[in-house]
């Protein structure tokens, strides 16, 4: 299962070190000890509480792209059947839902609590205001 370290966590929910370092002293996010002695906070975990919290860190890929549209975050549900899968991902405070084949949910190793780029390319983007609003 991934794990990140206090500091991974905290760029990915966009606080601090001691933010995370406050929330696991009192028991809102469980940290353990890796094989390297560091505090580490299991990614199944973190994704849950991701999905609760909501901030979007910078996006770790050194890809350059035409989309401009890139919400980096965790994996929260992966639904999957024998062609087709369901991925969900909490980036920040965007729930991002992909529909993609099964064998490419295996190939990129997508399960809870992995770190994850959602890259949209749309032709089409509606944008709505609220009435009364102008």
């Amino acid at each position: 299962m991934p794990q990140f370290r206090l500091s991974e966590a905290a760029r990915l929910l966009g606080v601090s070190d001691d933010t995370v370092r406050r929330w696991v002293r009192a028991g809102q996010l469980t940290a353990t000890d890796d094989a390297a002695g560091r505090k580490v906070v299991d990614g199944a975990q973190l994704a849950g509480f991701a999905r609760a919290q909501a901030t979007a860190p910078d996006d770790p890929s050194a890809v350059g792209r035409s989309a401009r549209n890139r919400f980096v975050g965790l994996v929260t549900e992966v639904i999957t059947d024998k062609v087709m899968a369901q991925v969900e991902l909490q980036c920040g405070a965007h729930r991002v839902v992909s529909l993609m084949s099964t064998e490419a949910v295996r190939e990129l190793g997508l399960r809870p609590g992995v770190l994850a780029v959602a890259v949209v390319k749309a032709t089409t983007v509606v944008v709505e205001t609220p009435e009364g609003s102008k």
